[in-house]
Order: C-alpha cells, then structure tokens, then sequence
C-alpha cells in the first residue's frame, strides 16, 4: 500500500485529490494538510511513501517546503503541483 500525503491550502482541491486517490488500487491517502508548516509537521512525525504538494501556499511556498523535506527525509518521494 502506498502512503499519501495531500498537501494543498484549497480545501477543494485538496478534497478532489483525496477522491481519486480513493479508487486507485494499492494507494491510502492517509493525511492531508493545508499549509507547508502542517506539511513538515507530518512529515516529521508520520511515514509516508509519497507527498503531493502545492506549489503556492500561503506563508511559505512548495519549494521552500521541499528543501526542508529533502533535508529532513531525502528518499521520500514528493510530487509538486
């Protein structure tokens, strides 16, 4: 099973993430957030296989959030958007 996390500010996008992920096989949307600090905040405590980020969030932007990701856990896999 791989393990997700959805990370988007918009609730609707984050939600129709979430609903398509839920009908492929052999994938768990497992968590989601709404802003790159939440973003890290998982990461650090949960272990995921792949993270689809927003590029544009508010307060700090994906990129910046990606740099503190690949420092903290560089083998995850994260997907920007």
């Amino acid at each position: 099973m791989i393990r997700i996390l959805v990370a988007d500010d918009h609730a609707v996008v984050r939600q129709g993430m979430i609903q398509i992920l839920a009908d492929v096989k052999d994938m768990l949307v497992k968590d989601e957030a709404q802003n790159g600090a939440e973003t890290l905040d998982k990461v650090l405590k949960y272990e995921y296989d792949v993270v689809l980020l927003d590029i544009s969030m508010p307060g700090r932007s994906g990129l910046e959030v990606l740099e503190d990701i690949k420092a903290q856990r560089p083998k995850l896999a994260v997907l920007i958007l």
